[in-house]
């Protein structure tokens, strides 16, 4: 089973979703013997934002970097996330990681009877962290909905979230958020092992 790790956050090591990614990989790694992890830093190692250069794919390092991330993607079995809410959606490096995977053709196609998913089969576990509470289907949530539709749209259907919210409230609710985050990541556990 080969799991990818994509971290987001620029905020090195004090971030929320950084800890909480490390630790939902460190339980999957328990859980399933043989696991093979690839690591992908977006804030260390950015892709570059679609334009129309990169689209046509003028520099071919750019080229190969995206096909790279493509295939990474296409390779994986289980995705753990990590997407920090940043002014009420996500990081522009996490924006331009998914712009260089939900590609027609390949991890999507339109029929004659609308859109087909075609990354079907994989799990998609996302560290969301929140400075804010939001709960669940708050009209100021671009993060998480945004999420849920995009990797639908490629045919994602296992889709599970380990959030903290509240982090930027005190240390106390940082910490009291991050311990029932990593409370809640043996659910998604229970069907791996």
């Amino acid at each position: 089973m080969k799991l990818l790790h994509i971290d987001s956050a620029a905020t090195g090591t004090g971030s929320v979703t950084r800890e909480l990614t490390a630790a939902i990989v460190a339980r999957w790694e328990q859980a399933v013997p043989g696991l093979s992890v690839t690591y992908r830093d977006l804030d260390a190692q950015p892709l570059p934002h679609l334009t129309g250069p990169v689209l046509a794919q003028v520099d071919q390092a750019v080229a190969e970097a995206g096909e790279q991330a493509m295939q990474e993607f296409l390779d994986s079995d289980v995705i753990v996330m990590g997407a920090p809410m940043y002014n009420f959606s996500v990081p522009s490096t996490l924006k331009a990681w998914i712009d260089r995977v939900a590609v027609a053709g390949r991890t999507f196609r339109y029929t004659e009877n609308g859109p087909e998913g075609l990354a079907k089969g994989k799990r998609l576990v996302i560290a969301s962290g929140r400075g804010g509470i939001y709960g669940d289907n708050s009209p100021a949530d671009f993060q998480e909905a945004y999420l849920r539709q995009v990797f639908g749209f490629l045919g994602i259907t296992e889709i599970e979230f380990v959030r903290a919210e509240g982090v930027a409230y005190s240390p106390q609710h940082r910490t009291d958020a991050l311990e029932g985050a990593k409370a809640a990541i043996a659910v998604p556990l229970r069907e791996a092992a």
